[in-house]
């Protein structure tokens, strides 16, 4: 079976999500494909993926790195995994439900329909919406995205978002092996060299949820890294002349 759209869930010890993930996907019925992007987890998650190929064949993809490297490598291992194998439309999505599976159509629909390069899940449109989250961490992320608004110029109320759907033209415009992140601030730098190559940014409002199986990957140093990574950016922004391909 053939799609136009595949949906990119990087995963590390996710075998409590992961079964439940990649159905709730599928049952959508809407022909999207999906590539698990695992980091050789030790609990038996790569196993279960392969387990669930029988069942969705052609349909579910696996791609297992040596080591746990960093979200954004993940992402973009799965990004040129999905340019080589030609899909048009090219989701993030956590393992955990914090992304509703049920929202992927409203960000297709918002790059087919509403003329977005890239179409970002925002939790902070219409308020803040996200659920099961300590109100130290709601400070620390709202404020983090007015930080990166106030230094990059960006229009974006969620810069550090997740749940995205890109055009396969942003993609190929970006030079990923020039991406720097890793962690928190990989989020950021691709919506900002999105920004600068003038692709346009559409913000969709979602209900974030906080996972309720396994363990948050969240740490200091991916905060430490977000907070002078966006300064990092603008600097070279502005001072250097940025290539891409």
């Amino acid at each position: 079976m053939t799609s136009e759209c595949v949906v990119i869930i990087p995963t590390y010890n996710e075998i409590e999500n992961i079964e439940a993930i990649i159905k709730a996907v599928f049952d959508l019925k809407q022909n999207y494909h999906v590539l698990i992007v695992d980091d050789n987890s030790p609990d038996g998650t790569a196993d279960k993926v392969r387990e669930l190929q029988k069942q969705f064949k052609d349909e579910l993809f696996l791609e297992v790195r040596q080591e746990k490297t960093g979200l954004g490598t993940a992402y973009i291992h799965g990004f040129k995994w999905a340019l080589k194998n030609n899909y048009d439309y090219i989701f993030e999505m956590d393992a955990d439900f914090s992304h509703n599976p049920k929202d992927l159509p409203r960000l297709l629909d918002a790059c087919i329909n509403k003329g977005a390069d890239l179409a970002i899940g925002s939790r902070y449109i219409k308020g803040v919406n996200v659920v099961n989250w300590p109100m130290g961490r709601i400070i620390l992320s709202y404020g983090a995205s007015f930080y990166v608004k106030l230094i990059t110029g960006m229009r974006v109320n969620d810069p550090t978002a997740g749940f995205v759907c890109y055009k396969r033209s942003v993609i190929e415009r970006l030079d990923l092996d020039k991406i720097q992140f890793v962690g928190y601030a990989f989020q950021i730098e691709m919506k900002f060299k999105a920004h600068l190559q003038k692709f346009k940014l559409v913000e969709v409002p979602i209900v974030f949820t906080d996972r309720v199986k396994g363990t948050s990957k969240m740490d200091g140093k991916i905060i430490y890294e977000a907070i002078w990574g966006v300064l990092k950016m603008k600097f070279n922004s502005l001072f250097r002349k940025e290539k891409f391909n």
